[in-house]
């Protein structure tokens, strides 16, 4: 039995095949319709998510299975008090596999060492988010046909984007990749990332506060918000909220096949007036990320690749 709780989890080549995997799925989805039939996904979301839960759910759905769980912790027995190994206990009596969203970091972990079934971590706190991760990956190579040879610009909170964190540990794999690190000084990334992975890779990176500057060198830009959950000072969010909002001004620096990502939700730090250029693919990255948790889904409970249990 494995969990996916981080991207590093899986290696360069299970991930070439999960993402093979999710294109045949795109491709023909008829061919997995009900190969999922008699499965049940537990959502066990203790934080509040759109897209995340939804494209789980929608997943499996078109696997064919079925789905239970929670979207709040209020509406969960942790508002009892009962703890997440519990939880997962219980849970793995009632479902095959399960996909937990939670804010302290580790959770998903500590779930999956208690669990007898498949745990997801969907994310936790501001650590990881690794089917975002895969969906970002899938949306990269779909759109530029590679994993390689790339230079990414990350724009916005990547101190506190577990999507950063998670796409920086999962790109630095890949050869000939550069990043832009575009933020204000206090969301710059954490000192455990520059130092753990970029540094210790040897992987090249310049940390930035300019976007327009940078714009022209970027294959892809990948925006993030400036998370009200993640600060303690409502007056230092406030202030930086709105630090680096992107435009059609400023796309008109980029090149004509640059692409821009974002995690979703989006606030205000990408106008909608971007929405309409071809260059904008979140709302595309949203749908892929269907695609790519049906390929986890399969992968995770040992489903037969070719459509047939």
């Amino acid at each position: 039995m494995r969990h996916l709780i981080s991207p590093l989890d899986l290696s360069v080549e299970e991930l070439e095949e999960m993402l093979n995997l999710a294109q045949s799925v795109m491709k023909t989805p008829e061919k997995y319709a009900h190969i999922c039939k008699g499965k049940k996904l537990a959502t066990l979301f203790y934080e509040p998510s759109t897209r995340t839960r939804l494209s789980f759910e929608a997943a499996m759905l078109n696997l064919g299975g079925k789905v239970l769980g929670f979207s709040s912790a209020d509406s969960s027995s942790a508002a009892k008090g009962e703890s997440v190994a519990d939880t997962i206990r219980i849970i793995s009596s009632y479902a095959d596999i399960c996909a937990m969203r939670h804010p302290k970091e580790g959770a998903p972990t500590v779930a999956a060492m208690h669990s007898g079934i498949p745990v997801i971590n969907a994310g936790d706190g501001g650590h990881n988010h690794p089917t975002q991760t895969l969906t970002d990956l899938f949306t990269i190579k779909e759109l530029t046909g590679r994993l390689n040879n790339l230079t990414i610009g990350m724009c916005g909170d990547l101190k506190f984007g577990r999507t950063v964190h998670s796409l920086i540990n999962a790109m630095v794999r890949y050869q000939n990749v550069r990043f832009i690190l575009i933020s204000p000084n206090e969301l710059k990334i954490p000192d455990y990332l520059r130092k753990e992975v970029l540094d210790a890779g040897n992987i090249s990176y310049i940390e930035t506060s300019e976007l327009e500057k940078y714009m022209p060198e970027l294959d892809i830009l990948y925006m993030t918000r400036v998370q009200r959950e993640r600060f303690f000072n409502e007056e230092d969010y406030i202030r930086l909220k709105d630090s680096f909002i992107l435009d059609a001004d400023k796309m008109k620096y980029a090149k004509k096949d640059m692409y821009v990502l974002h995690p979703l939700p989006r606030v205000n730090e990408i106008s909608v007036e971007v929405d309409n250029d071809p260059r904008a693919v979140y709302f595309q990255q949203a749908k892929f990320g269907v695609y790519v948790r049906m390929a986890l889904i399969l992968t995770l409970l040992e489903l037969d690749k070719k459509g047939e249990i």
